[in-house]
């Protein structure tokens, strides 16, 4: 399988990853044509507004055909159907991807649904906003953040290294996983983060607290999670369904970890409320080392800065 230097890429799905995706294959010139699909006619036509890709299609078949690479950019409960749609228009020889946040259950349903001569290689970026739609989308969304592929036994390995290759070219660090490896990791490091954002703003919102006040008197903390609270709710519901078993895990030992700290202030017990926090505090430090986040503070007006400038350059 030999992949053209300037594939044709097929984007399923022009959301956030989708206008990502596009604007980074066509800012680095890694695409010879872009073709583009949404289900939803609105979004299409923004698509078309903003330029985003060569073309827009209004049937997901229509739009990975003649394509060599197929990304599958929707929520994890929606590519099962989406990969028995485009199914019968694939070319021989083209590869299939995504960038869902869950690996295990999908991809089985993915590569059911997909011809046997088709590859699959199921991916993730971990890297994204709380933002959604076209306008959302831009090309450095995945500079040095890590690209997680989840190859199958028996992937072909150069579909596999082409894969690794185009999203390297976008900035990409990409490493290499088993996809239950990669649910039980997300499960801890997005997922329950995810969770906990929501429960904390639903607790929030059930306050006796007057609403007003919350707005008010947010403090950086809370604004974070709200942040967090504010992605696509089709998206998340999708995630923690189809990741249920490693998230109750992840959640169980998260509701032990709160027993020990109420515990402690319950006591009054000092001593034992500085020795977590400070061990918790060793860790942001080696997350923001490893080039991951900026120790720079943010007030929640930096981000909306970078993003304004780069609107600007758009």
């Amino acid at each position: 399988m030999t992949m053209p230097a300037r594939p044709h890429i097929a984007l399923l799905g022009l959301g956030l990853m989708g206008a990502s995706l596009a604007r980074a294959l066509k800012a680095r010139r890694l695409v010879r044509r872009l073709s583009g699909y949404a289900p939803s006619a609105a979004t299409r036509a923004r698509a078309r507004a903003l330029g985003l890709v060569d073309e827009v299609v209004r049937a997901p078949e229509a739009c990975v055909r003649g394509a060599d690479f197929v990304f599958l950019n929707m929520p994890v409960g929606q590519m099962e159907a989406s990969a028995r749609a485009i199914a019968s228009a694939l070319k021989p020889g083209a590869i299939v991807t995504d960038v869902g946040s869950v690996k295990r259950a999908p991809a089985r349903f993915v590569r059911r649904a997909l011809p046997a001569h088709i590859v699959y290689v199921p991916g993730h970026p971990i890297a994204g906003t709380e933002q959604t739609g076209p306008d959302a989308g831009f090309a450095e969304l995945f500079e040095n953040r890590f690209c997680v592929l989840t190859p199958r036994r028996g992937t072909e390995r150069r579909a596999l290294m082409a894969v690794r290759r185009l999203w390297e070219q976008m900035g990409a660090r990409v490493i290499e996983m088993t996809p239950a490896a990669h649910d039980r990791l997300l499960a801890l490091t997005s997922h329950l983060p995810h969770l906990a954002a929501y429960g904390l703003t639903a607790t929030a919102r059930r306050s006796r607290q007057s609403h007003k006040a919350i707005v008010n008197f947010s403090a950086g903390g809370f604004r974070d999670f709200t942040r967090i609270a504010a992605s696509d709710p089709v998206m998340w519901r999708d995630i923690f369904l189809h990741n249920r078993d490693a998230v109750l895990a992840e959640l169980a030992r998260f509701e032990a970890q709160l027993k020990l700290l109420r515990t402690a202030i319950e006591q009054d017990d000092g001593a034992a409320l500085l020795a977590s926090f400070q061990s918790v505090r060793r860790l942001r430090r080696e997350i923001v080392a490893a080039g991951q986040e900026e120790a720079a503070p943010d007030f929640g007006r930096r981000r909306a800065s970078v993003k304004s400038r780069r609107a600007a350059r758009s």
